[in-house]
């Protein structure tokens, strides 16, 4: 039987885990300020038209069309399935949550 999640886990995982540090801290993907937006490598075509929109936490690829929110972005860079990457963010949202 598939893993099954808790709907207020998953949306603490994408509204509550800012898309800037994930990318900068935690994924490590190459990135700069630019404009006043977070520019970052796309984990799918490797691009930097890209930005991040801190209100909605949300991150897009211009080139792609592809809006990622935190999951999808695990999802993306590190290769993982649904479910190894919500396993990987977990710990992310407890230290987030103790700052």
């Amino acid at each position: 039987m598939a893993e099954r999640f808790p709907h207020a886990l998953l949306r603490a995982l994408r509204n509550d885990l800012p898309i800037d540090r994930l990318i900068r801290i935690h994924l490590d993907l190459p990135s700069k300020e630019r404009d006043g937006y977070l520019r970052f490598s796309c984990p799918r075509c490797g691009d930097f038209h890209t930005a991040t929109n801190p209100e909605t936490n949300l991150a897009r690829c211009f080139r792609c069309r592809e809006n990622f929110n935190p999951i999808d972005l695990v999802m993306a860079a590190e290769g993982m399935s649904f479910v190894d990457a919500v396993r990987t963010l977990l710990p992310l949202l407890k230290a987030e949550r103790r700052e």
